[in-house]
């Protein structure tokens, strides 16, 4: 082929079309299909698995024994697989550290819904210096929260990775009469 000729020109340029086609249409399908959503943690059930309590009037003390049985699915509505590292699920009571259960890696393929069991056990011993202990056994409802936060990444068209924290807090209220779980509020974040 000369330089410059018509032909030479034409298949150049339809070269270059068709490389700026397949390039807007990765780019197009990467902004709207393959676009990174939010993996949701729903708190499915919480119940009571284990309850031992006996009170101590004479010393104002309360010994305690909680093991909560909380049920958790994370759903990945992405066209592709959520990667998570190793998090901790947490028993809170008034804001503190009270028990905590982990959660091993893994992976949840597009689409997917995985469940988790955890079973968040008290620690007694962090509560003895909670000086509000005796007050809340004493009214009968004991105020817990659960805590549970997953981070990971999307691969989207395995080149492109979005990090992707999502986290659930549900407020939990122990009926001490009946040994039951009373009203269960949460609240869900996520964050890419």
């Amino acid at each position: 082929m000369k330089v410059g000729s018509g032909k030479g020109r034409k298949v150049c340029l339809t070269v270059t079309g068709v490389v700026i086609a397949i390039v807007l249409l990765i780019v197009i399908l990467a902004l709207t299909v393959f676009k990174a959503k939010h993996p949701v943690i729903t708190v499915d059930s919480t119940k009571l698995e284990d309850f031992h309590m006996s009170l101590d009037i004479a010393k104002l003390r309360v010994d305690l024994n909680v093991t909560l049985g909380t049920d958790v699915s994370v759903k990945n509505p992405n066209k592709v697989g959520f990667k998570y590292s190793d998090s901790t699920a947490h028993l809170n009571y008034r804001g503190q550290l009270i028990g905590e259960v982990p959660v091993p890696a893994g992976e949840i393929s597009s689409g997917e819904t995985k469940g988790f069991n955890l079973t968040l056990t008290i620690m007694a011993d962090r509560l003895l210096s909670n000086s509000q202990l005796f007050s809340d056994v004493t009214s009968g409802t004991l105020p817990l929260n659960t805590f549970v936060r997953i981070s990971g990444k999307v691969s989207i068209l395995g080149f492109i990775k979005v990090h992707v924290v999502t986290s659930t807090s549900c407020d939990v209220a122990i009926n001490l009469s009946n040994r039951t779980i009373g009203n269960q509020e949460c609240q869900y974040k996520t964050k890419l």
